[in-house]
């Protein structure tokens, strides 16, 4: 195991290896104080040293791993109710979603899907954050078109995001429901790569090399949370869910 170690640290490189961590520490900041956003930091860096299904595979691995290690932070606090409709019809959404790839202009469903969470964003920052009802119909839409995203181009969380932000009045329970989310989400999406095959012994020597970034960056997180969270969250989330709109809308554009 060590000699594997080595020899996938070899291989990378130490100053890219470095580079790896900084984009991980950072992105493991950022998950932790707003409860996403991993991906978004993440991915980019990743998919520069890495295929584009290891980079997958390997966020997807490294969002579980620090999940189950930083459970009892966020756990407790996390409504579960919710949590359940969201889940299974995202799976359905998933497969619905990956079939729609093949008859849809990909280009026009990005360029919806950003100007979509723009526009939530827009929204969500004119109106103050109450406790509303959640309503189990509404929490099945939200999750069928987080998955019709995670299958179309693999970008489940804005409508998850928006679904948190718009019926979760305090910080902590949005964080926390987020943070529950993307942990399961992450499991479904595992169990995915594994019968598709793209679990390689390289992603999981990855993994396991990304990991002590990612425990620091975890833990900052969570301290800066703690301290400045019930100030900053939501403008700090409504920040990075906007730079996830628009990251969207100018990769559609730019296709």
């Amino acid at each position: 195991m060590i000699e594997a170690l080595v020899e996938t640290f070899t291989a990378i490189g130490a100053g890219k290896m470095l580079a790896i961590w900084a984009a991980l520490l950072f992105a493991a900041l950022l998950r932790a104080f707003t409860g996403f956003g991993f991906a978004l930091a993440a991915m980019p860096v990743l998919a520069l040293f890495v295929a584009p299904t290891e980079a997958v595979v390997i966020t997807a691995l490294l969002t579980f791993g620090t999940s189950v290690l930083s459970l009892p932070r966020f756990w407790p606090d996390a409504p579960k109710r919710p949590l359940l409709p969201i889940l299974l019809a995202s799976v359905v959404g998933t497969a619905i979603g990956a079939q729609l790839l093949a008859q849809v202009s990909t280009r026009q469903f990005q360029l919806g899907v950003g100007l979509a969470v723009l526009g939530a964003c827009g929204v969500l920052s004119l109106f103050r954050p109450a406790q509303r009802p959640v309503w189990r119909g509404v929490a099945t839409a939200t999750g069928l078109l987080s998955g019709l995203m995670n299958g179309v181009f693999a970008v489940p969380g804005p409508p998850v995001i928006i679904f948190v932000m718009a019926t979760q009045e305090d910080a902590r329970d949005s964080r926390a429901m987020l943070l529950s989310y993307f942990m399961l989400a992450s499991v479904i999406a595992l169990c995915m790569f594994g019968i598709s095959g793209y679990l390689t012994a390289k992603a999981l020597w990855m993994f396991l090399l990304g990991m002590p970034a990612m425990m620091i960056g975890d833990r900052l997180g969570h301290a800066v949370f703690a301290r400045f969270g019930n100030l900053f969250y939501r403008r700090v989330a409504l920040s990075v869910l906007c730079a996830v709109g628009l990251a969207i809308t100018i990769k559609a554009l730019l296709a």
